[in-house]
């Protein structure tokens, strides 16, 4: 190392002599300033090496050993398309309600006070036989009945016959119905609402009551009880036109028949057998498109009418439960078609919608010393989704300087409604940290990281 210093100051000497002199060597006050300057460059040589020696000493480790920062995140948002709005297929005569139980995850499908949508206005019109269904429900309400019950026995005489001239005369549905002849409460209930026979209606409401005065004091109150305004009822049979309710009130009731077992079970059967023989059920859409119940009306002042019930299977974890009605119809076959047609409307407005597959690219992290890696979707995704409603996504990615191919960095959650789907998000590639040569070669990076 003296050596060295000795060099570099005999070199720095040598810089600074004067060419052009020749003086005398061995003069003692030359030797003495040469030995000075040789002294002060050594010394100023000594310095320059520990500088440099220094700063070789801080670099190194600076570069080799300085922490890497974020990797460079570029996020592309997942683009799915949202379904257009759905339109209901209401009928185009008379009045019609709809509601659907089931969906309620589902923004939209509850409508407005329990009625999804309706068509021509919620006045009160003539009902026909649905009439029957009101008094079954006030009847079971004075006179209940369990699953499989068959309850106590109707004995019919002389004037309980006479009701089947009565209606016949009238062009009513009736049943046999002979003196000396008994049937259950259940089987009563079920040729009335099955075949729909006045005969039966009348019998039974008089049977559970007394008289009919008595029946309909007990049909008002129950109506005001449940809180239907819209509906009176004159008899119990609905050959009166002077029997109304409103669309929205048939819905509410159509909802408290199908909450009680019994009459669940009456109305969905296609037929019944009983003593009188096998009664076809009136209503035809029974087992089509998920229909299974409720009943049918028809008056020549109510038209064709027809308050129904289904289930709709549309992807969702249960079946949806419709409950609908179509009232002053022209007829039974158009009242059915336009049912139908409203059902199929109700399903079509659910939407599978994808929203992402697996392997999509949805971003990709960078470096500098151009190790990359996408970022892509580790699964499938779809989400059920009602109308246009709309599908917000968010992606959370972690901040990243090296990783395995496969790593989760993130994730993607979709939300519809009610409903959210998660997916993960996954490194495609791996990301390894810079070499020792780049690292010493590019500080300006490192340093800025």
């Amino acid at each position: 190392m003296s050596d060295s210093l000795d060099d570099l100051a005999e070199m720095l000497d040598r810089a600074h002599a004067d060419a052009g002199t020749r003086a005398d060597p061995l003069d003692p006050a030359r030797i003495a300033a040469k030995r000075r300057r040789r002294i002060r460059r050594r010394i100023t040589a000594g310095v320059v090496t520990l500088v440099i020696a220094a700063g070789i000493g801080t670099y190194l480790p600076l570069t080799l050993l300085a922490p890497l920062g974020a990797d460079a995140l570029t996020v592309h948002q997942p683009q799915f398309a949202i379904p257009a709005a759905v339109k209901l297929s209401l009928p185009g005569v008379g009045a019609s309600a709809i509601s659907v139980a089931g969906a309620e995850d589902f923004a939209g499908t509850t409508g407005t006070d329990g009625i999804l949508a309706s068509s021509g206005g919620n006045g009160a019109l003539p009902i026909a036989s649905i009439s029957k269904l009101v008094t079954a429900l006030v009847v079971l309400d004075a006179k209940p009945l369990k699953p499989d019950e068959a309850g106590p026995t109707l004995a019919f005489g002389k004037a309980e016959a006479d009701l089947y001239d009565k209606y016949y005369v009238l062009g009513a549905t009736v049943s046999s119905m002979r003196t000396g002849t008994s049937m259950s409460e259940h089987d009563a209930i079920e040729v009335m609402l099955v075949a729909s026979a006045c005969n039966y209606a009348e019998a039974l409401s008089t049977w559970a009551f007394g008289s009919q005065a008595r029946f309909l004091s007990a049909t008002r109150a129950w109506l005001k009880a449940h809180g239907l305004t819209g509906t009176t009822l004159v008899e119990p049979t609905g050959i009166d036109s002077r029997n109304v309710s409103t669309p929205t009130d048939l819905i509410a009731i159509g909802k408290l028949a199908m909450a009680n077992p019994v009459l669940a079970a009456i109305v969905g059967s296609p037929s019944v057998s009983l003593s009188i023989g096998t009664l076809a059920n009136n209503n035809k859409l029974l087992g089509t498109d998920g229909v299974n119940g409720i009943k049918t009306g028809t008056l020549a002042k109510a038209g064709a009418c027809l308050l129904f019930s289904a289930v709709v299977d549309v992807g969702t974890a249960a079946p949806l439960t419709v409950i609908g009605v179509v009232l002053g119809g022209a007829d039974h076959g158009s009242v059915d078609s336009a049912v139908r047609e409203l059902l199929a409307s109700i399903k079509s407005g659910f939407h599978r919608v994808p929203l992402v597959t697996k392997g999509q690219v949805l971003g990709s992290y960078s470096t500098p010393w151009k190790d990359d890696a996408r970022i892509v979707a580790g699964d499938d995704a779809t989400v059920l989704t009602w109308s246009n409603n709309p599908i917000t996504s968010t992606m959370v990615t972690s901040p990243l300087t090296t990783g395995v191919n496969g790593a989760t960095v993130g994730s993607v959650t979709f939300v519809a409604g009610k409903v959210t789907v998660t997916v993960p998000l996954l490194l495609e590639g791996a990301i390894a940290g810079p070499d020792g040569w780049w690292r010493l070669t590019h500080p300006a990076e490192l340093l800025a990281r």
